[in-house]
């Protein structure tokens, strides 16, 4: 009987949970974990790999001279129809000038704020009197750029092709890089970004992924425990297992600045979330590369925040010393600045349902480009993709405890409760051996949406069907209730009402997919176990065939695809729900993932992608490896297969 409660069901993590921040022993250690924090951002961003990059096809114009500096209007497409709008701060001269991005935030007036809290263009200014040229741009549903609303775009569709405000705006920022990289007065070696707030998230989450950035000034945003409570700063699994100052760190060892204040939930930088990131950048033997500065304020880029930015970036990329201080301004009026004050948007601009349509087609394009290089390349470069999507552990650390014994009539039984190390979750499981059998037998692992029911009984430990099938063919066999399956305990968070739920917590088919990971190492590291294979029934057949995707050495699979059709999204919205999961390829990435093993499909419908699964099979040489049916096989011709090939 199951006592405890599993921690799927008992704990909800959400924008404002503590983390425990953890300190990494050895400079390889780090650069594996950011490795894959990088490759994370992308992928649960849709942006893995990225995108081909079109034409930017850039707009300046409305020039505006003042004493030291000019102020001009610009617009380009980041993808076609999609425009990034803002304006670019030049210092007059020739250059070639640094150049700074900078992404505005949750101000009200967004890049043309001007407040005491708070002046985008004021600090733009004073970086092009300083000899930087600085561009100020619009976050998704702000100002110009207004093609989808920034905090209300998206739903569950979208999510599941990696699609909303963080997704688009960085890439819009990747795409202001190569923008500023191409102006003839900057020198694409000194390119630098610093933001507040929602800004400052983007402006980590920029230089985690753009080696382009060299420097960057993180204001009010790094800490251990308040991640981003808006739709730009929450991605679907993205903070799993990662937060704010890990993402930060892996700025290291090039230069940084954390500014925080005493108002907000960045108090307890200097002393907390600061020496965390320096000990990373003491790895390097680079802790000079970063520093700290406090304000006495709310929630700001004040002048006193600001003095301290253009004093680091004057450092950086002047050669310069000490603080910097704030010349005054005077900020442009409104239609100076606002790029369509005076003009139509371009007529090929996308609403929000056409930038939809187009990051479906550009991520088909892409993943059709991936399956083109060829089977050894995709597996090579899809599978750590898959594993960190899903948020999963393929090499598991395994907790295992034995409930007790059932001795049948042909069969021993042991209950079980798996688990991961220190996760917290429970896998209910009944592991059989066959009588009589010395050393190591094959064994098959059995996942049921049913949770056994109609297999064994939990209680008594009596067998039937396709399980005393395999007992009778000396099998062992471990038969498995993933979470919430009828043999698990409780019921499941309702998941659409819990703000950015999926950023901070695993979708339940993720950790279905866990489970069977889970069930597998145990498996591998039974001492009577030699061959696994692996059957996943009903619900659980798709959940199998993600689970056998990430792992090499199952001899068999048999799979139940439950006549999913890949061409409907509405297929993947409920409990088949994973974000990002159609962006990667969903299903169709997994059943390449599983050659060359034996894979059996059944229950395939109309809708089955066997051209795709046999071109898989192909450029791997092994084209009789995948078995499909169309219709739904018996637990007795399972059975068959699984034994006989």
């Amino acid at each position: 009987m199951v006592t405890a409660i599993d921690a799927h069901i008992a704990e909800i993590k959400h924008t404002s949970t503590p983390w425990a921040l953890r300190r990494y022993r050895t400079l390889e250690e780090w650069r594996q974990r950011a490795a894959h924090i990088r490759r994370h951002i992308l992928v649960c961003s849709g942006l893995w790999p990225l995108p081909e990059k079109r034409s930017l096809r850039p707009r300046i114009f409305g020039r505006i001279e003042r004493e030291g500096y000019a102020v001009e209007k610009v617009f380009f497409e980041s993808m076609p129809g999609f425009f990034v709008c803002g304006n670019l701060y030049r210092p007059l001269g020739d250059g070639p000038f640094p150049a700074i991005a900078n992404p505005h935030g949750h101000w009200q007036r967004g890049r043309i704020e001007d407040i005491e809290l708070g002046s985008i263009p004021g600090r733009c200014i004073n970086f092009a009197c300083q000899g930087m040229v600085a561009f100020a741009y619009d976050m998704v549903g702000y100002n110009d750029s207004d093609q989808v609303a920034h905090r209300t775009f998206g739903g569950r569709r979208e999510d599941l092709w990696g699609l909303g405000g963080l997704s688009l705006q960085l890439w819009n920022s990747i795409r202001v890089v190569d923008f500023l990289a191409q102006l003839p007065d900057v020198d694409a070696k000194r390119i630098g970004c610093t933001g507040a707030s929602g800004g400052g998230s983007q402006t980590f989450l920029l230089a985690a992924v753009d080696q382009r950035i060299k420097a960057a000034a993180v204001v009010n945003m790094v800490s251990a425990q308040m991640q981003g409570g808006c739709n730009c700063e929450n991605q679907g699994h993205l903070r799993l297992d990662i937060n704010n100052v890990e993402i930060a760190s892996c700025m290291a060892p090039k230069p940084q600045l954390l500014v925080s204040c005493t108002g907000d939930w960045t108090v307890n930088t200097p002393e907390v979330e600061y020496p965390a990131v320096r000990d990373i950048y003491g790895l390097y033997g680079a802790q000079a590369q970063v520093a700290q500065v406090q304000v006495n304020a709310q929630h700001n880029y004040n002048k006193l925040s600001r003095e301290a930015v253009y004093g680091f970036f004057n450092r950086q990329f002047l050669g310069g010393r000490g603080r910097v201080a704030e010349r005054p301004y005077v900020v442009e009026k409104d239609k100076d600045l606002l790029v369509f004050s005076d003009r139509d948007k371009p007529a090929n601009a996308l609403d929000a349902e056409g930038v939809t349509e187009a990051v479906v087609n550009r991520s088909e394009r892409r993943f059709a480009g991936l399956l083109q290089n060829g089977g050894r390349y995709f597996q090579r470069e899809m599978r750590p993709a898959l594993a960190t999507l899903l948020g999963v552990d393929v090499d598991v650390d395994l907790v295992t405890k034995s409930v007790r014994y059932h001795r049948g009539k042909g069969h021993v039984g042991e209950e079980l409760l798996l688990a991961r190390k220190g996760r917290g979750e429970i896998l209910r499981g009944m592991f059989y051996l066959p009588p009589g059998e010395k050393g190591r037998l094959p064994a098959v692992l059995v996942a049921d949406d049913g949770g056994g029911q109609k297999l064994i009984d939990w209680a008594s430990g009596k067998v039937g069907g396709m399980v005393l099938g395999l007992l009778q063919s000396n099998r062992a066999v471990l038969v498995v209730a993933p979470l919430l399956s009828n043999a698990t305990q409780g019921t499941g968070h309702d998941e659409t009402k819990l703000s950015h739920y999926h950023t901070y917590n695993q979708a339940t088919m993720a950790c279905r997919v866990q489970d069977i990971l889970t069930a597998l190492a145990y498996l591998d590291e039974h001492p009577r176990v030699g061959k696994r294979a692996l059957v996943g029934m009903g619900q659980a057949g798709l959940c199998s065939l993600f689970a056998r995707a990430l792992v090499r050495d199952v001899e068999r699979t048999a799979i139940d695809w439950g006549r999913l059709d890949l061409h409907d999204d509405g297929h993947w919205t409920g409990e088949r729900f994973v974000p990002g999961i159609r962006a990667l390829g969903d299903a169709r990435t997994a059943l390449a993932l599983c050659a060359p093993g034996h894979l059996l499909v059944h229950a395939t419908g109309r809708h089955f992608p066997e051209r795709l699964a046999r071109k898989a099979y192909r450029s791997v040489g092994r084209s009789g490896h995948l078995q499909v049916a169309s219709g739904r096989m018996s637990q007795t011709e399972i059975v068959e297969r699984i034994i006989g090939g």
